[in-house]
């Protein structure tokens, strides 16, 4: 159980952690199964930066420059690949008022000292010459226009991490929608994260279609911070397809006003945030809505927007070293799950729910709760009651085999052949003179040999495998083509010792085996010692 890279695996682990439960909270959620998505989770703010000139006619000419930083959106997105792809709602980085009027109305106020408020309305002045300036200011741009104005959309990003990250990183606009609740899809401004990427939540490729299916929502009601973390509520899907409006919600057991309730946390700042199923942990959708209603875009769109802006989702090694983390945690192997959240941390330092689990893990590890911790008690531990002595009787009767099996295999060694079998009877007995016997060789124990150099596949080259003999010694010959041959072991070749008739120091005398049983036969040896066989056939 040392590998899981799989959503799957970490589903299995949660049902295990969660079998407890009693029946009459059966239709509550199981917190773990949110971690997949929580640390892909950001909060995103767009902001429209208007630079305009007023060009001021009335008396003296005069160039009135203001910029103004207006906010346009908020709320929350989900990373969906490494490199820091993010999907929202267009709502959340576009706003369908004109930013150009509320700036037209704030420096011609400031400006002129007339009272004007400052929103998105055009209004009129008293005075017909400045209503006339005013009304020139407006967009859309005019020949006679006495405004200039430039906006550009500024958004920025918070990711969930700790310490909280109070500037945040820039990010573009790739795909936006003709409506508020349609998807859109952003990209950071350069890189915003390690060499390892950033967290990412995992898609589903279909939404439950049962009635009642749990589901969970989550997302940031402000910028992140440690008094201030992600917030995760429970939510049901009805029944049906999405349609124009989106899926809605409805308790099952009619305890809860879903809508109402999830409309709220839509204002608070959960708009865009995901929608998670239950079982797997996956991305099902995106909240919508607000007020006393709430649905989700289905997760079918939120695929064709990110094929249409050519992003394509992924999941990053933090994602699958922190599933595997996961695992470990939500199955209370806490002891195994403290190495895996020290690893997700070594790959993305700011994690903040690897950072919790780990503080919980190091806490309970090697603690009755550690399951780890009970199965090497478990194994060790011998049942009450249980008698020792079969064991005893065991291991007595284990090692009196073992002795009287070694002894047999004594003895039979220590047995010798007979050394002399009688010739067959004949002439050539009585007339032959005894035939002096050879004693028996010593058959050396077999010892660990270096390891054998590769085989060369030369031509012409020798290949001999020994059993129970010596390694033959051997000499040179023609280049490339070594030849192996036998010394006498009798047979000295040191100055000053006698060689055999017909040879000469140095040389090398061809050693003679029994053709029966393979021994070493002496030079007069006419009969093999041990088996008998002649020496010439």
């Amino acid at each position: 159980m040392r590998r899981f890279g799989s959503a799957l695996a970490v589903l299995g682990g949660l049902s295990l952690a969660i079998a407890g439960v009693a029946p009459a909270l059966a239709h509550e959620h199981p917190s773990g199964i949110t971690d997949l998505v929580t640390p892909a989770v950001v909060r995103i703010e767009a902001t429209a930066r208007v630079d305009i000139t007023l060009l001021d006619h009335i008396g003296e000419l005069m160039h009135v420059e203001r910029s103004y930083e207006v906010p346009i959106g908020s709320g929350t997105g989900t990373v969906i690949n490494p490199d820091g792809g993010m999907v929202t709602l267009t709502g959340v980085v576009k706003t369908d008022r004109d930013v150009r009027i509320y700036a037209a109305n704030k420096i011609f106020a400031a400006h002129h000292k007339v009272k004007i408020p400052d929103d998105f309305e055009r209004h009129k002045l008293k005075d017909d010459q400045l209503n006339h300036h005013l009304q020139e200011c407006y967009p859309p741009k005019q020949p006679t226009a006495t405004c200039i104005i430039d906006v550009t959309t500024e958004i920025t990003v918070f990711p969930n991490i700790a310490p909280a990250d109070k500037e945040g990183f820039k990010a573009e606009i790739v795909r936006t929608g003709d409506r508020p609740d349609s998807p859109a899809v952003l990209r950071p401004v350069g890189r915003a994260d390690g060499s390892a990427g950033l967290p990412t939540a995992p898609l589903a490729t279909t939404v439950p279609a049962k009635e009642g299916s749990p589901v969970a929502v989550a997302g940031f009601t402000g910028r992140p911070a440690a008094n201030l973390p992600e917030t995760v509520d429970i939510a049901h899907l009805r029944a049906g397809g999405a349609g124009e409006g989106g899926r809605q919600f409805k308790d099952p057991e009619s305890k809860v006003d879903e809508p109402e309730k999830l409309g709220a946390l839509v204002d608070r700042g959960l708009l865009g945030g995901p929608v998670i199923e239950d079982k797997k942990g996956e991305v099902v959708g995106l909240l919508l809505g607000g007020g006393k209603d709430a649905r989700m875009l289905g997760i079918r769109e939120v695929t064709k927007a990110l094929a249409e802006a050519d992003v394509a989702p992924a999941r990053g090694p933090i994602d699958a070293a922190f599933e595997q983390a996961l695992t470990r945690f939500h199955t209370h192997y806490y002891g195994d799950a403290v190495p895996a959240f020290q690893r997700v941390l070594e790959l993305y330092p700011g994690h903040t729910v690897a950072a919790a689990h780990l503080k919980t893990a190091q806490a309970k590890r090697g603690t009755a709760e550690d399951e780890a911790t009970k199965r090497a008690s478990a194994a060790t531990d011998l049942p009450q009651g249980t008698p020792l002595w079969p064991f005893l009787v065991g291991g007595g009767l284990l090692v009196l085999a073992v002795l009287t099996t070694a002894i047999l295999l004594w003895r039979r060694g220590s047995q010798d052949p007979d050394p002399d079998p009688e010739p067959e009877p004949g002439p050539a007995a009585d007339t032959r003179p005894p035939v002096p016997t050879a004693p028996p060789i010593p058959i050396p124990r077999p010892t660990q040999t270096p390891p054998r150099p590769a085989f060369d596949e030369q031509a012409d080259s020798t290949v001999v495998v020994g059993r129970s003999f010596p390694a033959l010694p051997k000499i040179s010959s023609t280049p490339g083509q070594p030849v192996l041959v036998a010394r006498d072991p009798g047979h000295n070749t040191s100055p000053g010792h006698d060689t055999a008739p017909g040879t000469k120091p140095g040389d090398t005398v061809a050693q003679k085996y029994c053709t029966g049983c393979g021994m070493r036969l002496g030079p007069a040896h006419s009969f093999c010692g041990y088996c008998g066989q002649p020496a010439k056939t």
